[in-house]
């Protein structure tokens, strides 16, 4: 029968063995597996697109503290290693690699139809998220004066509600840089920096004690880190979609948030509808080439893991590290970013906002037609006042003048284009022929007919206008 006290009395062994322990770790995986496989897909979706993806190396979670069986729990265990066998998964099975979902839910409304798109994509949803980092200093300080700061009822008396009712950002899509096309920033950078960190610790066993298995490790698993990123298969999912739109989207939380982006597209941004529906509407579908990648990306990884498992010396430096690649992603994955960073350009315009919800939607109806008005349902869903029923007709009478002003507009310019060519003749886009004067005729009198359209558009509008006025100001003076 075994002793119960197989060794004698001794306060000095538990002190040798942690000393033994701090002096060169035997077990440093269980500290270093501490990173979650969704983390580094985070932090992959942040930084991938381009042909290089700064994602730093480091480890996972181990659900067995012993070395020896450790690879047999690598389906299991987060980090590196877990989330390239969960990207084959996912890429076979569901024929994708970025997040599973935006981590910000968000609505897209198209600007003119008032169509609403539930949004998909996770580059939306974190351009949305990460409004408070990249709003503008100007619409900073107009949003801090349009800040309601009264009670928020009788019952909640002394409540403080410090929040705008909404508070509308138009800006433009830029023309000066290529849409889908992301800018890099210090995000980017860091991954560089930390990178050539991680080698230089490397270095250190390597120089002084000619040990140069952590610098092995780590530098090829730098390479496969670059290399899962470098896949093209992630840029085709972020910018899933249609550029050089000329339509307008509203991005928003829906009803009850504070802000509304606008992008007013102009013919230079990207499609936020075929943004919002990539995922459904998906044709990114991985390729084969992609699929194999992944396979044998996931194989080295799995080699490397076994490899570095029976490492017994110098493991503070690969704890160093290890530690350092999990600082760096942990924080990629949750920095937040300008939208430039994905590739989404954007020009500051305007700012509207103000305590009340209705009139920042006429407002904005007022100065941008059709957008207010795309607003309108997800903001009131329910009946409006007999008042405001009356104001958004006059305003669709508004819009409907400013679309045959804009019609108008557009075939005069084209009349003068092909006058310009040729005063009695004009070539033919579709059949190449040359068109005589009566052709040239014919786009004259469409141009003077949506002229006159506009005319009496603008006219009935204005006329409307008047008359809501008047009723007003004699209703004001019955009153009083």
């Amino acid at each position: 029968m075994a002793p119960l006290f197989p060794r004698g009395f001794d306060l000095k062994q538990p002190f040798g063995e942690l000393r033994m322990q701090w002096s060169n770790p035997s077990d440093v995986f269980s500290v270093l597996l501490l990173l979650g496989g969704d983390v580094v897909s985070r932090a992959l979706a942040q930084l991938a697109g381009g042909s290089v993806t700064p994602v730093t190396f480091s480890f996972g979670v181990s659900k067995s503290p012993k070395l020896l069986l450790m690879w047999v729990f690598l389906l299991t265990q987060e980090g590196w290693v877990a989330y390239s066998v969960a990207a084959i998964v996912s890429c076979v099975g569901e024929n994708r690699l970025m997040p599973d979902g935006p981590d910000c839910q968000s609505i897209v409304i198209h600007g003119k139809s008032g169509y609403v798109r539930q949004n998909t994509s996770w580059i939306l949803g974190r351009v949305l998220r990460d409004y408070d980092h990249w709003m503008p200093p100007q619409a900073r300080e107009q949003l801090e004066r349009f800040v309601s700061r009264k009670p928020h009822d009788k019952q909640a008396s002394g409540v403080v509600v410090a929040r705008a009712g909404l508070f509308v950002s138009v800006f433009r899509a830029s023309g000066k840089k290529i849409a889908g096309e992301p800018e890099r920033d210090l995000v980017w950078l860091s991954g560089i920096i930390v990178g050539i960190f991680q080698l230089g610790i490397a270095c250190i066993p390597f120089g002084l004690y000619g040990d140069w298995s952590i610098f092995l490790i780590t530098a090829f698993g730098i390479i496969l880190c670059f290399a899962t990123g470098a896949l093209p298969q992630w840029r085709e999912e972020k910018w899933n979609c249609r550029r050089n739109s000329d339509h307008n989207y509203i991005l928003t939380r829906g009803n009850g948030a504070q802000h509304a982006i606008v992008v007013l597209g102009g013919g230079h941004g990207l499609n936020f509808e075929d943004l919002a529906s990539s995922d459904a509407y998906s044709d990114s579908s991985a390729s084969w080439l992609t699929r194999l990648s992944l396979l044998i990306l996931a194989g080295f990884w799995i080699a490397l893991l076994i490899f570095a498992s029976g490492l017994q010396q110098n493991t503070w430096f690969l704890l160093a590290v290890g530690g350092l690649g999990i600082i760096h992603n942990a924080t990629v994955a949750g920095a937040p970013r300008r939208p430039e960073n994905f590739g989404i350009h954007l020009e500051a315009e305007s700012f509207i906002g103000g305590p009340k919800v209705m009139p920042v939607l006429m407002d904005t109806e007022r100065r941008y037609p059709h957008v207010g008005r795309s607003m309108l349902q997800t903001f009131f869903p329910g009946k409006l006042w007999a008042e405001e029923e009356q104001e958004w007709h006059l305003f669709d009478l508004e819009a409907k003048a400013h679309d045959a002003e804009i019609k108008a507009k557009r075939l005069e310019d084209e009349l003068a284009a092909q006058q310009a060519i040729h005063p009695f003749s004009r070539l033919d886009a579709g059949t190449g022929k040359i068109q005589t004067e009566e052709a040239l005729s014919d786009l004259e009198r469409s141009a003077k007919r949506a002229r006159n359209n506009a005319f009496a558009l603008k006219k009935t509008a204005r006329d409307a206008r008047e008359g809501s006025e008047n009723l007003k100001k004699a209703s004001h003076q019955n009153t009083i």
